[in-house]
């Protein structure tokens, strides 16, 4: 009995769709090749596409939002698990290929389904996803970090499973005074948890990528909501890394004497620096910042 990585016994290929041989197939013949301008890197690793279906912990029946399918590799297992999934895909040549590689879908128990939408996925309308959904996708190095925080700031999804490059990972993930902490790493923390699940090597796809990948749980708090002035202020703090906190607000058109009297009642030192501050500190300075800007 083929996996649900396998077509049909009677298919032109039986092979698993993450088979290079299968790739190269499939390329050759719609005349095809990976496209750098859509960022296009296809998966022929199975056991990254099986990390990335145990960090989704789907349920039968779940709502999924896939950016960029490519070949149809993880559309195909994530179906075949049960979920329903919508998937965006930009390159309309890629098409006829999603046609091929998902058409025996329909002939598999389980319940699951795929409704490919051409398109861009910066465009699409995400409250058309039900509350709850998920968003799993090996998105394009280009686009990552937008599209994760707008499906943050969308409120429809209950989790998150991306496949990026390592250094965006690290950023999502990152802990307050770590190297990678910033901006990123603050709107991922307002909204949830993030965690790094698999290091994936450049081989791990075709053609392989110049840059290591990773794949990264995002869990989202359901009562967490959008904080513009919030997001406006982390991003000031972050705007000169090297310098303080301090000089960027100011640089943003703060008063000096309002910014000094907000970080005096924090006890924070005048010479700190934006990635010295978890999600509190800056929720607190947000509040009294703006204390300060009222006080005579």
């Amino acid at each position: 009995m083929p996996s649900e990585l396998e077509g049909p016994p009677d298919a032109p290929s039986s092979k698993p769709l993450t088979a290079r041989s299968r790739v190269n197939d499939l390329l050759t013949r719609h005349g095809l090749r990976a496209d750098k301008g859509f960022g296009q890197n296809f998966l022929v690793d199975p056991s990254v596409l099986h990390a990335t279906l145990r960090a989704a912990e789907l349920e039968a029946g779940d709502h999924v939002l896939e950016v960029g399918p490519g070949l149809g590799v993880l559309t195909h297992a994530l179906a075949s698990a049960g979920a329903h999934v919508t998937s965006v895909e930009l390159d309309r040549r890629l098409l006829p290929v999603l046609e091929e590689t998902l058409a025996d879908l329909a002939d598999r128990p389980g319940g699951g389904s795929v409704e490919v939408v051409p398109g861009d996925a910066m465009h699409f309308d995400l409250e058309s996803m039900p509350p709850g959904s998920l968003l799993v996708a090996n998105l394009p190095y280009n686009v990552a970090t937008p599209i994760i925080a707008r499906a943050l700031e969308s409120g429809r999804f209950r989790r998150l499973v991306v496949l990026v490059q390592r250094e965006v990972g690290e950023r999502l993930a990152a802990d307050p005074s770590s190297p990678a902490y910033g901006a990123l790493s603050l709107l991922v923390a307002h909204f949830g948890r993030a965690r790094l699940m698999k290091s994936v090597p450049p081989g791990a796809f075709h053609p392989p990528p110049k840059v290591t990948s990773a794949v990264v749980r995002v869990d989202v708090n359901p009562e967490a909501t959008p904080d513009p002035e919030l997001f406006r202020l982390i991003h000031q703090a972050f705007a000169h890394r090297r310098k303080t906190l301090r000089k960027n607000l100011e640089y943003a058109g703060l008063d000096r004497e309002i910014v000094l009297r907000a970080l005096a009642a924090l006890q924070l030192d005048p010479r700190v620096r934006a990635e010295q501050l978890g999600l509190h500190e800056f929720t607190e300075l947000r509040r009294r910042l703006q204390a300060a800007s009222r006080a005579p």
